[in-house]
């Protein structure tokens, strides 16, 4: 069996693009940063906190979380009410075409609800972000001390 010219240019072409776009590579123009959360005790509820980039031309939209850690895995936003503040699910997060949203405490941020075991400082936990355009992001999240207020800072060398 012979290829011709245009057959093989073609399975280059192919083949290139496969080593440009591997299956384990977050969406093209989407990127999720400094994942963290708070540690947090077995069967308690915790919060993820993280900044998604969204360098497309096109918005996308956070519509779910999850992770086998949880019972419950949401979306949350604390919204104030006079001298309080409540914290309830919501059904997607916009992130704009060019931009970035951080998810933060104070803010919208991931609810894990009845954790299957602690959350300690130093390790991780796996997280699945879903978006309507990107499909299923995992990352993993490190874990802070449970005081924490932001990501534990990164040394360059």
């Amino acid at each position: 069996m012979t290829l011709s010219r245009r057959t093989v240019a073609g399975l280059a072409a192919l083949g290139s693009l496969a080593l440009l776009h591997p299956l384990s590579a977050q969406p093209a123009g989407l990127t999720v940063e400094q994942p963290w959360a708070r540690a947090a005790l077995q069967g308690g509820t915790g919060g993820a906190f993280l900044t998604i980039r969204n360098a497309g031309s096109q918005p996308d939209r956070l519509l779910s979380a999850s992770t086998p850690l949880a019972r419950v895995t949401e979306i949350h936003e604390t919204v104030r009410e006079g001298d309080i503040s409540r914290m309830r699910p919501i059904q997607a997060l916009e992130v704009p075409a060019g931009g970035s949203v951080t998810l933060q405490p104070g803010g919208a941020h991931v609810m894990m609800v009845g954790l299957s075991q602690a959350l300690r400082p130093g390790t991780t936990l796996p997280l699945t972000l879903t978006f309507e355009r990107a499909g299923a992001v995992q990352v993993q999240v490190a874990v802070q001390g449970a005081g924490a207020s932001a990501p534990a800072a990164h040394h360059h060398h």
